[in-house]
């Protein structure tokens, strides 16, 4: 009797067994241990980077008290509000990757333990489908049967100890294929609220335009004159150039002291305030820069690529990941350029100058004044590689070592 339900508790056991496989069967890894643990851990970073920088812009608009200032410092919010999505989404994904590869090890490692098991659940079967009475009949048949017996007593504990064992992959097997369901539910949430926050920056840059309609005759100017620039350079090197040229003046004309009033009485002596100093002299050694675009690093700096070395860093990016100003500058270049798609230069204090090439979609102004983390537009469809020059007065700067936050 004791052999009979033991080999119908083994049947249960090796049903459950088949059953998780056959579910399990259902995903499928999307990388390999060592890619899924660094996506892993890279989407963990970017999540912890990109939510502490849209709390700190939030608490900013709050405390902003120009109407241009805070709607920008909104928009700058939400669009780190949607690299935040985008990060939480790719910490989903790499779950499911590692997710995928454990069960995966666990099918292996059960495939080993089942083949022994089921042999000799077989041959247990066997022996317990044999009558005694028939037994008795036949003496070889006696013996071998008093023989299986004494082999069945033995082996009953080796029996529940691997069944054990299965009984505790498989558990673990469930355990797993719950957590792929609460990744895809969470990966599942994070992209509704990218849509709903892709909504709402589309409204804060339509209030932004409306709200600067008084200075869109200056920057269409700029705007064209931009273009006519990208018309006569000979490629993007000199386009830069002659924009950090452009930047240089006007920055030199900002500076300059405005008219000098009269005294208020006749005698009274002019007081005539120093003049300031040289633009960029007292500029700090560093700038706060953040990365543009979440992505994973293709070719770094100074890598010798088909025409000498690489200026900047190229990073494979989400489809529609969305790019952000990487700090407080102003667009110097936005649209198309032969050779690099379309292309977003922005200037900043002390010299710097920041390019993105091969956007999707550009969502930013000639001339337009940006704050770190304001939206410069999104990456193409598919799996785009973007590119990210910094420099500084035109010498380039690896941008790597420039991140901050």
């Amino acid at each position: 009797m004791t052999s009979r339900f033991a080999f119908v508790g083994m049947v249960l056991l090796l049903a459950g067994v088949a059953g998780w496989q056959a579910a399990a069967q259902q995903g499928s890894a999307l990388a390999d241990a060592g890619e899924a643990g660094e996506a892993l851990r890279h989407a963990g970073q970017s999540l912890a980077q990109t939510r502490a920088r849209a709390e700190k812009l939030e608490r900013s608009a709050r405390s902003a008290t120009a109407e241009a200032d805070r709607t920008a410092r909104e928009a700058a919010a939400v669009a780190a509000r949607i690299q935040q999505s985008e990060a939480e989404i790719e910490l989903a994904q790499a779950r499911i990757a590692m997710i995928d590869r454990q069960r995966e090890a666990l099918r292996g490692r059960m495939a080993e333990r089942q083949e022994p098991v089921v042999r000799l659940t077989a041959a247990l079967q066997m022996m317990a489908r044999r009558p005694l009475a028939f037994s008795l009949v036949r003496a070889d048949s006696l013996r071998d049967t008093v023989y299986l017996r004494a082999v069945m007593e033995t082996m009953l504990p080796e029996v529940q100890r691997r069944t054990a064992g299965l009984r505790a992959e498989i558990q673990r097997g469930r355990k797993l294929q719950e957590d792929a369901r609460l990744a895809a539910t969470q990966r599942r949430a994070s992209e509704q609220a990218l849509i709903q926050r892709k909504t709402e920056l589309a409204a804060l840059e339509s209030r932004q335009r409306l709200a600067s309609r008084v200075a869109q005759g200056v920057a269409s100017r700029e705007a064209d004159r931009a273009m006519a620039l990208a018309e006569q350079t000979r490629d993007l090197s000199a386009l830069m150039g002659q924009l950090e040229s452009d930047g240089a003046v006007r920055a030199r004309l900002a500076a300059l002291p405005g008219p000098i009033l009269p005294p208020n009485r006749p005698g009274d002596v002019l007081v005539v305030s120093d003049a300031p100093a040289a633009a960029g002299s007292a500029a700090p050694s560093g700038i706060a820069w953040i990365m543009p675009v979440a992505g994973r690093l293709v070719s770094g700096f100074g890598e010798r690529g088909d025409v000498g070395l690489t200026t900047g860093i190229a990073l494979a990016t989400n489809g529609g990941a969305q790019v952000v100003s990487p700090a407080d500058g102003r667009i110097a270049f936005a649209g198309a350029y032969r050779g690099y798609g379309r292309i977003v230069i922005v200037e900043h204090d002390g010299g710097w100058t920041t390019l993105v090439t091969n956007l999707g979609r550009i969502g930013a102004i000639v001339g337009e004044k940006v704050v770190q983390g304001s939206p410069l537009g999104s990456a193409g469809p598919g799996r785009p590689v973007l590119t990210v020059e910094l420099r500084r007065d035109g010498a380039p700067v690896n941008p790597l070592e420039q991140v901050r936050g």
